[in-house]
């Protein structure tokens, strides 16, 4: 499920669009904030906070492919629904090849819009719940001592402790207390997850 204090971005220069779509969104239990520029909605936008964007593609000046660029460029998490007034077969291609939740076209059917802001919210939840994990095996990584390290590395390459205590010049008893020590900070008991974990981590 998307987070219920995700943020639905609305981003069309035309008022009267705005306040339709706000209404629809606000009517099924969405937070939203609306924004009439992209250099609006860029300035106010917390890159942190979830949620989601509809960008109109034809605003002036910055128009919603920038957007999608800067937010990208940044890192953003905040997947991009499109709405154009037009069909536009190059932009379509190109908002979707960089990663565009969906494009739709003007007027907007509600169901077809909910529908997207849903799948919108899922993949920006999913998205956050994977970074979460990966910033936890990496803080948990980090924890460890230049030994710690060192068995590690030695554990998720299959190596046993004999082997290790061979490799690093040491005795099987401590290899295991060294292991028992990094098991425990890395808040695993199996090797199969230790190596899920440093997979996590880039380890």
């Amino acid at each position: 499920m998307s987070d219920s204090t995700a943020i639905v971005h609305l981003i069309d220069d035309d008022a009267a669009i705005l306040k339709a779509l706000k209404r629809l969104l606000i009517t099924v239990g969405h937070r939203v904030e609306a924004h009439q520029s992209a250099e609006s909605f860029l300035e106010r936008h917390d890159r942190n906070a979830p949620g989601c964007a509809i960008v109109d593609l034809g605003l002036p000046g910055m128009n919603g492919l920038d957007v999608q660029d800067i937010l990208a460029a940044e890192h953003a998490q905040c997947p991009v629904i499109f709405l154009t007034g037009q069909a536009d077969v190059p932009a379509t291609v190109r908002a979707m090849k960089a990663g565009a939740v969906d494009f739709l076209t003007k007027p907007v059917d509600a169901d077809s819009l909910l529908a997207a802001v849903s799948k919108a919210l899922e993949i920006d939840a999913q998205a956050r719940q994977a970074n979460a994990r990966r910033y936890t095996a990496e803080r948990r990584l980090a924890s460890l001592t230049p030994r710690e390290r060192e068995v590690f590395r030695c554990v998720v390459a299959g190596r046993l402790n004999k082997q290790i205590a061979a490799e690093l010049g040491t005795v099987e008893k401590t290899v295991k207390v060294h292991r028992a020590r990094m098991m425990e900070k890395m808040g695993v008991r199996t090797v199969a997850d230790l190596v899920r974990l440093g997979s996590l981590a880039g380890a």
